[in-house]
């Protein structure tokens, strides 16, 4: 079964950036349709940005221009790339797998927009 190990998470200042990987076990992770989510405290789970089964990328209103999703097969990981980061950013950010068997999430790794 799917095993994901995100990373990248820590604190950064309002307008600052990060760079979150998410690495996935087995041989199967080309197939993988992978996606970001996150969860502030209180909140919804929501999507960030998640690929569809026509291979484009989905980003949500909130991070559209500022965040980047992008994979690696090579390396069996997938990236968010996140600039101009805001306060509200603040949350656990989630890898996220589908495939036909199940739907797969990561532990979460925290990201915190503060002055």
């Amino acid at each position: 079964q799917v095993q994901l190990v995100e990373s990248g998470g820590g604190l950064v200042q309002p307008g600052g950036s990060l760079s979150l990987s998410c690495v996935a076990s087995g041989s199967g992770f080309s197939r993988y349709i992978m996606g970001w989510y996150r969860q502030a405290p209180g909140k919804q789970r929501e999507l960030v940005a998640s690929e569809t089964s026509v291979g484009v990328t989905h980003y949500a209103d909130s991070v559209k221009g500022r965040f980047t999703f992008s994979r690696d097969n090579a390396k069996n990981t997938v990236y968010l790339q996140m600039n101009s980061l805001k306060p509200e950013d603040t949350a656990v950010y989630y890898c996220n797998a589908k495939t036909l068997r199940a739907t797969t999430w990561g532990k979460g790794t925290l990201v915190t927009v503060s002055s």
